[in-house]
């Protein structure tokens, strides 16, 4: 596995800002991290680069143990740190000059990998520019080649897609979801949409403890702590809706549309038969009945509230 969790603790003093949490990644995985601010995402991140030492368990990347090889440790890890730190005196080529030499490419191989990044994170028409005079959104694409540079086989990136505009998003999902498919890539983001858009998996820390770790469709499918909630669709508005709300089990009923409702169990009662059987006894067309998936959103609100 690429990146290997174990029993993690990082202590600030008294503050466990990361608490015996355990996680692996598997080699060609993307891996959403998400939890509010403080949570403990940046500071994993961090002890997973070999920047942080932990203060007890276990962190192995790419085989590698991070407390006694972190020099190979970050020759397999490219890094994007939440707070990008550029050099802004230096051209664009200049700073990916420097860094790849850090990471032991020279001459030609260089120039290529350099001329490729370029190419890839749509920064060509920049390219000959300081990156002091590069918007927000284009310094976190000089960041992402960087991270890329050498070709790492594990990708790390905190925040990578802050002040992106729509068009810039599009373009750095897509080549998250290409390096996707030959590394093992883990990153944060408070952005629910592009967990959905590029993640095979979704890990959630709260108070420094992960409190969901799995597919994002079986987190979807979970049943919520409101309680499971069921869309009816009848042909036209119902003249007494009165009758959901009178099934065992409803707590709430909302009209949405001509003809649908959200009803809202008030426990993890599936309430898709009582309806079906309503629908019969009462002589209603029941034309469609679905139970809702919880959005990505609402999952995460739920449990780091």
């Amino acid at each position: 596995m690429s990146i290997r969790v174990q029993n993690l603790t990082k202590l600030y003093k008294q503050q466990r800002a990361v608490d015996q949490i355990s996680l692996t990644v598997e080699p060609g995985e993307i891996v959403g991290f998400l939890g509010p601010n403080g949570a403990g995402k940046s500071t994993t991140m961090k002890i997973a680069t070999g920047y942080l030492s932990p203060t007890e368990g276990t962190v192995e990347v790419n085989g590698f143990d991070v407390r006694t090889h972190s020099i190979d440790v970050r020759r397999s890890v490219g890094y994007l740190p939440e707070h990008n730190p550029l050099y802004l005196d230096l051209y664009i080529k200049e700073y990916l000059r420097f860094a790849g030499s850090l990471h032991g490419l020279r001459s030609s191989d260089l120039s290529r990998r350099i001329g490729d990044m370029i190419e890839l994170v749509g920064l060509g028409h920049e390219q000959h520019k300081r990156i002091g005079q590069l918007s927000k959104g284009y310094r976190q694409r000089v960041g992402l080649a960087q991270a890329l540079l050498h070709n790492p086989p594990v990708l790390i990136l905190d925040e990578p897609t802050t002040g992106l505009d729509p068009n810039q998003l599009a373009e750095i999902r897509q080549v998250i979801r290409e390096a996707g498919r030959d590394k093992t890539v883990l990153f944060s983001t408070h952005i629910m949409q592009e967990v959905e858009a590029i993640c095979d998996r979704v890990v959630i820390i709260n108070r420094g403890k992960i409190v969901a770790d799995g597919p994002l469709s079986q987190l979807r499918s979970a049943p919520a702590r409101e309680g499971l909630v069921v869309i009816a669709e009848f042909e036209g508005n119902l003249a007494e809706p009165g009758v959901l709300v009178s099934l065992p089990g409803v707590e709430r009923v909302e009209p949405l549309e001509h003809g649908l409702y959200r009803i809202t169990a008030a426990s993890n009662t599936d309430l898709r038969a009582a309806i079906f059987r309503l629908a019969a006894d009462q002589n209603l067309t029941l034309v469609g009945l679905r139970q809702q998936e919880n959005s990505l959103e609402t999952i995460f609100k739920e449990l780091t509230k």
